[in-house]
């Protein structure tokens, strides 16, 4: 009950890539790089552990950046030639690679990542993967020249990178993503319809990842204009109740989120943000443990998995490691004080 997760990314050490950088450049290259790569993955697997952490995650530590790291194995995507374009409806810019011909990947994706996880891991493994509205707001399009084309088009290969990692042994497998609370009306009109092609026969579990994004600048100042009450989850939620999606991930504890919100999210597992990770200040476990059990007057304790509001890429690692111990300490608090 109250079993632990961590929405996905992890701060990259030092001698792998460049610290505190949401997009950092590796230090090696080639089969050197490889090698960091894995080792980077063992370390964050066990500091996850040792924090009392019960699904773990690659922390991300194999892609340089959430939606770039599948790009890349993708063909049909031109890399050499990037464009400036306005993500998340213009929030921030970003130079993006661009769609010239029709997709199809190039091999495996995460291989690598889970079968090292799932060789060394004491429990459950979980690997995290960009949504397909989310990634075609982070790319150009100069081939399907339809969004909802180009999206399922990245849903079946979401789909066959997915089933590759169900057979690798992941338990779960998370879609982020934060593109959902910036286009409600996409979501349902199409959105939903995409995660169920990227998930499509699936057994293990599955889950949406969606939220505010990363604790950097460009978010923080678009937050500051939402109002005092976040109310954009009140469009999407009922129609995620209804998904085949298991899971629904979100950030909880800082935010501006109605918190009885969750209750539109009924029969649904819910991963309920109890660590801030757009503030380095660390979480003392009684404060987790009161997220928790405020949270859980409207989410069951069956259905409720204490989680990260979001990655922590480009947080300090000594930082990072914190918050995990918070994390698991704070929901063994929760679990303690409701007497399971």
């Amino acid at each position: 009950m109250l079993e632990t997760t961590i929405a996905g990314s992890l701060p990259k050490p030092a001698w792998l890539a460049e610290t505190n950088k949401l997009w950092p450049a590796w230090r090696a290259s080639g089969a050197e790089l490889a090698q960091a790569k894995r080792d980077a993955t063992l370390l964050w697997l066990k500091e996850q552990e040792d924090a009392g952490i019960d699904i773990v995650s690659d922390g991300e530590q194999s892609r340089q950046h959430f939606v770039h790291g599948f790009l890349e194995q993708v063909e049909g995507i031109d890399f050499e030639h990037k464009v400036k374009m306005g993500i998340r409806n213009n929030r921030y810019d970003a130079m993006v690679p661009q769609v010239v011909g029709p997709l199809r990947l190039k091999g495996r994706v995460h291989e690598t990542e889970a079968r090292v996880m799932r060789a060394h891991a004491k429990g459950k493994i979980k690997i995290t993967m960009p949504g397909p509205m989310t990634i075609v707001d982070t790319i150009a399009d100069r081939h399907y020249g339809d969004k909802v084309k180009l999206a399922m088009a990245f849903a079946e290969l979401l789909n066959q990178e997915a089933r590759a990692l169900q057979k690798d042994g992941v338990d779960v497998v998370q879609f982020d993503e934060p593109a959902f609370n910036v286009y409600m009306d996409d979501v349902t009109r199409w959105g939903i319809d995409a995660l169920h092609r990227a998930a499509q026969g699936l057994k293990c579990t599955t889950c949406v990842h969606i939220c505010y994004g990363y604790g950097i600048q460009a978010n923080i100042d678009w937050k500051k204009t939402l109002g005092e009450s976040w109310r954009q989850y009140e469009q999407i939620f009922p129609a995620l109740a209804k998904s085949r999606i298991d899971q629904v991930s979100l950030e909880c504890i800082h935010s501006k989120v109605p918190i009885e919100l969750l209750k539109l999210l009924k029969g649904k597992d819910v991963l309920v943000g109890v660590i801030d990770v757009a503030s380095e200040r660390v979480e003392t476990p009684a404060e987790v443990s009161a997220v928790i059990r405020r949270a859980l007057k409207f989410v069951p304790a069956k259905h409720f998995y204490p989680c990260t509001n979001c990655g922590m890429a480009p947080m300090a690692r000594e930082v990072a490691v914190a918050k995990l111990k918070a994390l698991g300490a704070g929901a063994a608090l929760a679990r303690k004080k409701i007497g399971r």
